[in-house]
Protein backbone atom coordinates (compact mmCIF):
# COMPACT_ATOMS: atom_id res chain seq x y z
CA UNK A 1 0.00 0.00 0.00
CA UNK A 2 1.36 3.38 -0.90
CA UNK A 3 1.20 6.67 1.00
CA UNK A 4 1.07 4.96 4.39
CA UNK A 5 -2.56 3.98 3.85
CA UNK A 6 -3.62 0.68 5.33
CA UNK A 7 -6.38 -1.43 3.83
CA UNK A 8 -9.65 -1.66 5.78
CA UNK A 9 -11.07 -4.83 7.30
CA UNK A 10 -14.82 -4.23 6.91
CA UNK A 11 -17.49 -6.21 8.74
CA UNK A 12 -21.12 -6.79 7.81
CA UNK A 13 -23.62 -8.79 9.86
CA UNK A 14 -26.90 -10.16 8.64
CA UNK A 15 -29.34 -12.11 10.76
CA UNK A 16 -27.78 -15.42 9.70
CA UNK A 17 -24.22 -14.73 8.52
CA UNK A 18 -21.19 -12.52 9.12
CA UNK A 19 -19.02 -11.20 6.31
CA UNK A 20 -15.51 -9.71 6.27
CA UNK A 21 -13.70 -7.98 3.41
CA UNK A 22 -10.33 -6.29 3.15
CA UNK A 23 -10.60 -3.24 0.92
CA UNK A 24 -7.95 -1.00 -0.66
CA UNK A 25 -9.59 2.44 -0.69
CA UNK A 26 -6.92 4.05 -2.85
CA UNK A 27 -7.27 1.60 -5.74
CA UNK A 28 -10.95 0.94 -4.94
CA UNK A 29 -10.47 -2.83 -4.93
CA UNK A 30 -11.61 -5.65 -2.68
CA UNK A 31 -8.41 -7.51 -1.87
CA UNK A 32 -10.02 -10.52 -0.21
CA UNK A 33 -13.16 -11.60 1.56
CA UNK A 34 -14.62 -14.39 3.64
CA UNK A 35 -17.97 -15.10 5.26
CA UNK A 36 -19.76 -17.69 7.35
CA UNK A 37 -21.72 -18.43 4.18
CA UNK A 38 -18.54 -19.85 2.54
CA UNK A 39 -18.03 -22.91 4.72
CA UNK A 40 -20.53 -25.62 5.72
CA UNK A 41 -18.65 -26.28 8.97
CA UNK A 42 -18.93 -22.63 9.98
CA UNK A 43 -22.67 -22.65 9.26
CA UNK A 44 -23.10 -25.28 11.99
CA UNK A 45 -21.32 -23.19 14.66
CA UNK A 46 -22.88 -20.73 17.06
CA UNK A 47 -22.76 -17.11 15.92
CA UNK A 48 -19.76 -15.96 17.99
CA UNK A 49 -17.75 -19.09 17.19
CA UNK A 50 -18.53 -18.61 13.50
CA UNK A 51 -17.48 -14.95 13.67
CA UNK A 52 -14.19 -15.89 15.31
CA UNK A 53 -13.51 -18.49 12.62
CA UNK A 54 -14.32 -15.97 9.87
CA UNK A 55 -11.79 -13.62 11.50
CA UNK A 56 -9.13 -16.33 11.54
CA UNK A 57 -9.81 -17.25 7.90
CA UNK A 58 -9.76 -13.66 6.59
CA UNK A 59 -6.48 -13.07 8.44
CA UNK A 60 -5.00 -16.24 6.95
CA UNK A 61 -5.98 -15.16 3.42
CA UNK A 62 -4.71 -11.61 3.99
CA UNK A 63 -1.34 -12.76 5.32
CA UNK A 64 -0.94 -15.08 2.31
CA UNK A 65 -1.48 -12.01 0.10
CA UNK A 66 1.12 -10.01 2.03
CA UNK A 67 -1.30 -7.88 4.07
CA UNK A 68 -0.17 -7.80 7.69
CA UNK A 69 -1.75 -4.62 9.01
CA UNK A 70 -5.25 -3.21 8.50
CA UNK A 71 -7.64 -0.61 9.86
CA UNK A 72 -10.70 -2.19 11.48
CA UNK A 73 -14.01 -0.85 10.15
CA UNK A 74 -16.84 -2.24 12.23
CA UNK A 75 -19.44 -0.67 9.94
CA UNK A 76 -21.31 1.16 12.68
CA UNK A 77 -21.82 -1.97 14.77
CA UNK A 78 -20.87 -1.91 18.43
CA UNK A 79 -17.56 -3.58 19.28
CA UNK A 80 -19.36 -6.38 21.05
CA UNK A 81 -20.46 -9.96 20.44
CA UNK A 82 -19.87 -11.18 16.89
CA UNK A 83 -17.91 -8.12 15.77
CA UNK A 84 -15.55 -8.42 18.74
CA UNK A 85 -15.17 -12.19 18.15
CA UNK A 86 -14.26 -11.59 14.50
CA UNK A 87 -11.66 -8.97 15.45
CA UNK A 88 -10.12 -11.18 18.12
CA UNK A 89 -10.03 -14.16 15.74
CA UNK A 90 -8.21 -12.06 13.14
CA UNK A 91 -5.71 -10.84 15.75
CA UNK A 92 -5.06 -14.38 16.97
CA UNK A 93 -4.27 -15.41 13.40
CA UNK A 94 -1.63 -12.65 13.13
CA UNK A 95 -3.40 -9.67 11.56
CA UNK A 96 -2.53 -6.34 13.20
CA UNK A 97 -4.99 -3.46 13.67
Amino acid sequence: MGNGEKPRLCVFRSNRYIYAQIIDDIRRRILCGYSSLNDKNIKKMKKREAASEVGRQIAKIAIEKGIKQVTFDRGGYKYHGQVKALAEGARQAGLKF
